[in-house]
């Protein structure tokens, strides 16, 4: 799919240092003049916000595919709603999670056939597909401890026992293809925000500046 701006998602296992990252990034951004359009899957809209709210609520029960129907009902609404009209702007979307957490919590965790998880994307993306994905690269522990450290409030799928993350955490290890970068998130803040800003200037060096660089 064609478009005039740049799509750049952030992705990786809980505890990875997502939400932070792409804090730091749009932080950036605006420093040097750009104004990104900020969001987060699933939700970016009314309808998706409330269907993430059923998703991550820890009473509520899924079957995997009806978990799937839900992420993916999201995500069109998302798309149709507030990602193309952006990108068709020439505006620069930094989007906190897209289709690759699909592939990571509903095909490898939860064992959704690829083709039927394919099937849904498509129909929810129109074939939407970032310019740019980071993956953050943490072990299982070590996100879990940050969570944990960060005192943040369990969701439903944080409780999942410690093989599905594993199949998580080794799909995102594994996630290859066009655009696809992975960078070392065990380290500080900082030293991955540079990394990544880093992969930023080199694919788009007349739009992200060199840091300190006017």
């Amino acid at each position: 799919m064609k478009h005039s701006g740049r799509f750049i998602v952030v992705e990786g296992p809980d505890g990875a240092g997502k939400s932070a990252l792409v804090g730091a990034l749009a932080d950036e951004m605006r420093a040097q003049g750009l104004d990104p359009v900020v969001v987060r899957e699933p939700g970016g809209t009314t309808v998706a916000e409330a269907l993430r709210q059923e998703l991550l609520d820890r009473s509520r029960s899924f079957r995997p595919l009806t978990e799937l129907l839900y992420i993916t009902a999201a995500r069109a609404d998302h798309v149709h709603h507030v990602i193309e009209p952006a990108l068709a702007q020439g505006k620069t979307v930094l989007c906190d999670r897209f289709e690759l957490s699909t592939q990571a919590y509903q095909v490898a965790g939860r064992g959704v056939s690829q083709e039927t998880a394919d099937l849904f994307n498509q129909a929810a993306t129109g074939g939407l597909r970032p310019d740019l994905t980071i993956v953050i690269d943490v072990p299982a522990r070590v996100g879990m401890e940050r969570q944990i450290s960060g005192g943040k409030r369990q969701d439903r799928l944080d409780l999942e026992d410690k093989e599905f993350q594993g199949r998580v955490v080794a799909e995102y290890l594994a996630a290859a293809g066009p655009g696809v970068r992975h960078l070392d998130g065990t380290g500080d803040r900082h030293s991955v925000f540079e990394a990544a800003w880093q992969l930023l200037h080199e694919q788009w060096p007349d739009s992200f500046r060199s840091q300190g660089k006017s």
